[in-house]
C-alpha cells in the first residue's frame, strides 16, 4: 500500500482527492451544516483548514461527487443528494494586500465582477460593492430559483494588512 502525503499548505478539496494525500473526513459536519441551519460564521485559529473546508463545501453544494467517494456524503446514511446543486458564490480576500479602502473597493467589485460573469450576470460597476454583491445574489437566486450560497474566506486579511501595531493599548482595570 502507497502511503498517504500529507496535505501541508493544502486548500483545496479537489487536489487533496486526487493528488493521493491524507484527508480526515469533515463531511458529517458539510451535511449537518446544511440539513440543520442557515447562516453560520466559522471562526478557528489561522492555518486551521477553514478554507479547506470551504472548498469541501462548495464541491458538496457544487455536486462534485466523485471527490466524495468513501466519505460520509457518499454513504447512504448522510441522505445527502448530490443530483441537487447550489449556486455557490466564493469571495476570498486573502489573494492580495489592500493598503487602502480604495484597494480594497477595487478588489471586492472584481471579486464581485467575476462571480457575476460565472453565472451570466451583469454587474453595476457604478454602486459599492455591498450593493454589488446583493444584486448579484438577487440575480443568480432569479436565474435558477435556487437558494444562493455565499462562501466568504479570509474576511479578516484586509483589517489585519491596515492594523497599526504601534499604537498604545490603554486598559481600564477600574
Amino acid at each position: 500500500m502507497v502511503p498517504l502525503k500529507l496535505p501541508i499548505g493544502i486548500q483545496s478539496f479537489s487536489e487533496i482527492r486526487t493528488g493521493g494525500y491524507a484527508y480526515v473526513d469533515k463531511t458529517p459536519y458539510v451535511a449537518s451544516l446544511v440539513q440543520e441551519g442557515k447562516y453560520y460564521f466559522l471562526s478557528r485559529p489561522r492555518r486551521f483548514g477553514k478554507s479547506l473546508f470551504l472548498d469541501t463545501l462548495d464541491c458538496a453544494l457544487s455536486g462534485k461527487k466523485d471527490l466524495f467517494k468513501g466519505l460520509f456524503l457518499d454513504s447512504p446514511e448522510s441522505t445527502w443528494d448530490f443530483s441537487v446543486t447550489w449556486p455557490v458564490i466564493r469571495i476570498s480576500l486573502g489573494q492580495r494586500i489592500n493598503t487602502t479602502s480604495n484597494e480594497l473597493h477595487e478588489y471586492l467589485t472584481q471579486i464581485i465582477s467575476r462571480e457575476a460573469q460565472r453565472f451570466g450576470c451583469t454587474i453595476n460597476p457604478h454602486i459599492s460593492p455591498g450593493f454589488q454583491l446583493e444584486d448579484l445574489i438577487r440575480d443568480v437566486n432569479n436565474k435558477t430559483g435556487l437558494q444562493v450560497v455565499l462562501l466568504v474566506d479570509e474576511y479578516d486579511k484586509p483589517i489585519l494588512d491596515n492594523i497599526n501595531f504601534s499604537c498604545i493599548l490603554i486598559l481600564n482595570t477600574t
